[in-house]
């Protein structure tokens, strides 16, 4: 790996282009190395990832409207979309739309946290939308996911825009930019211009993910993949983008993040090095923030040894930084302590989900979040006993390089009304590539089926795995066919309605 210095640069100080961090990113897009069969294998994983929390959400709500939004945008040659058939087809951006919600609504799929945090599965979606309305095989796809993988997990590595109040989608606009670069073989420079104009068109506040959270919270990630889209035709067509975008005197490290003064260090691929940044990456077990993953399993661990909630005094979480001001009490909103409050706000309630693992010993991407779960009394009243706690070595461990030292959980006292305590941790959840149980393709498969049962047909559950595994060797005409379809009738807005402006 390399390293790209990075800092604010005054107007009469030119900066070269070629010197500048997007189009550094724009050469790793152009980089012709080979495709590591680890990163290939991993890829395929995360397409049926993807595909298996698309399907389960695909009847909620956000998801049925964004789709209904896309087919107002017919395009006879154009991308699919998750749940109907490969003779729906829509223009590409809109595919991203619908299809990006579809996998995001459920908080369910893959994760990478460091400096900031992210979901790089966020890429595919406006990749295999791309790939679908221009012919692309499923080698194509491949290429563009690893480089997409890349440079978001590096950017979320160098520079944090969660302490700025920035989202975390500021950092996937330009993954999936370059992505859709590699995928079509565009030029550096062609990259470069879209990399610049999907960053600055892609800015925008944590406020998606703050207090009463929202369906945007589910939205702007596919926001981001539409925007990608877009950024991309626009330079295909020769239009420039604001320059340097990510050091200019009046960009967005300036204005928006660190300031004038500001140095990042951003890892890169040297040219010829292989792009394996996907491998880093994990995926979810239970539908929650992924800091919930270990203390999910770590509630299922203490649930017996707990027992009779009632008798309990107190719960304390001693965790990490992001953990307990993201997640936990440190956050201070009073919604995640609501029995009313929404399942975006729930799943970022770590008070919340700890109550309901320890007494169900089970989670259920569903039942967990129901209305009636959520107001259960005993439920309510052993929720509110629940509080975090900032740990230094926690928070050194999530900020930790060596994969050795690294870690995602907390240490766990429950205090008894008798006075007696009970004291347990767990660093990495279980289905952490470091964990007790680390996802492998037969995990991917079974979060497939389990997630799609008595929702698709069987036949169609063993079609869709079937092809998926052979996404290296697709054809464009069998990349059509890659999004799961719904029984007839079973499809909420499964066709174009006249609700909206389109």
């Amino acid at each position: 790996m390399r390293n790209h210095h990075v800092r604010v640069y005054p107007s009469k100080e030119h900066l070269p282009k070629e010197k500048q961090l997007a189009w550094a990113m724009a050469e790793v897009a152009t980089d012709p190395v080979a495709i590591d069969p680890a990163t290939s294998e991993m890829i395929v994983n995360r397409v049926i990832d993807n595909a298996s929390v698309a399907i389960a959400a695909a009847n909620r709500t956000p998801v049925a409207n964004a789709r209904s939004q896309a087919l107002t945008h017919p395009t006879p040659d154009g991308a699919t979309l998750f749940g109907l058939p490969a003779s729906v087809r829509v223009s590409p951006e809109w595919a991203a739309w619908a299809n990006g919600t579809a996998v995001r609504e459920l908080d369910f799929h893959d994760t990478f946290l460091a400096a900031d945090y992210s979901h790089p599965g966020d890429n595919l979606p406006p990749i295999l939308a791309v790939a679908q309305r221009l012919g692309k095989s499923g080698a194509d796809v491949i290429r563009g996911a690893a480089t997409a993988y890349e440079l978001h997990v590096n950017l979320v590595k160098a520079i944090c825009l969660h302490k700025h109040k920035i989202d975390h989608i500021a950092h996937l606009a330009p993954s999936a930019a370059a992505g859709i670069g590699t995928m079509l073989n565009l030029s550096t420079d062609v990259i470069y211009q879209a990399i610049q104009q999907a960053v600055h068109v892609s800015f925008s506040t944590r406020q998606s993910r703050k207090g009463e959270i929202s369906s945007w919270k589910a939205h702007a990630p596919s926001w981001a993949g539409k925007i990608a889209i877009e950024a991309v035709d626009r330079a295909m067509r020769g239009e420039k983008s604001p320059s340097p975008i990510y050091e200019g005197e009046d960009s967005v490290i300036a204005w928006m993040l660190d300031g004038p003064k500001a140095e990042y260090s951003v890892p890169l691929p040297a040219k010829g090095e292989a792009k394996r940044a996907i491998l880093e990456t994990y995926t979810k077990e239970h539908s929650a923030e992924y800091q919930a993953q270990a203390l999910i399993d770590l509630a299922f661990r203490l649930g017996e040894k707990v027992g009779d909630g009632s008798k309990v005094a107190s719960i304390v979480l001693h965790t990490s930084h992001h953990t307990h001001y993201v997640i936990g009490t440190g956050a201070n909103d009073p919604q995640k302590m609501d029995p009313k409050a929404s399942r975006e706000t729930l799943d970022h309630s770590i008070m919340y989900i700890f109550a309901v693992a320890l007494q169900d010993r089970t989670w259920h991407h569903v039942k967990s979040y129901a209305p009636e779960r959520a107001q259960r009394p005993d439920t309510v009243a052993l929720w509110h006993k629940i509080s975090t706690v900032e740990d230094a070595e926690w928070t050194r461990r999530y900020h930790a390089t060596d994969p050795k030292e690294k870690a995602f959980g907390a240490k766990v006292v429950v205090t008894m009304n008798d006075g007696t305590t009970i004291t347990d941790e767990l660093a990495l959840a279980n289905a952490n590539p470091a964990g007790a149980k680390p996802f492998k393709r037969p995990d991917y498969i079974r979060k497939f089926e389990t997630l799609t049962e008595g929702v698709l047909d069987n036949a169609e559950i063993k079609r869709v795995v079937e092809l998926a595994q052979r996404l290296p060797q697709l054809s464009a005409g069998e990349l059509l066919q890659l999004h799961p379809v719904f029984p007839s009738g079973k499809l909420t807005h499964a066709t174009r309605d006249t609700r909206g402006i389109f």
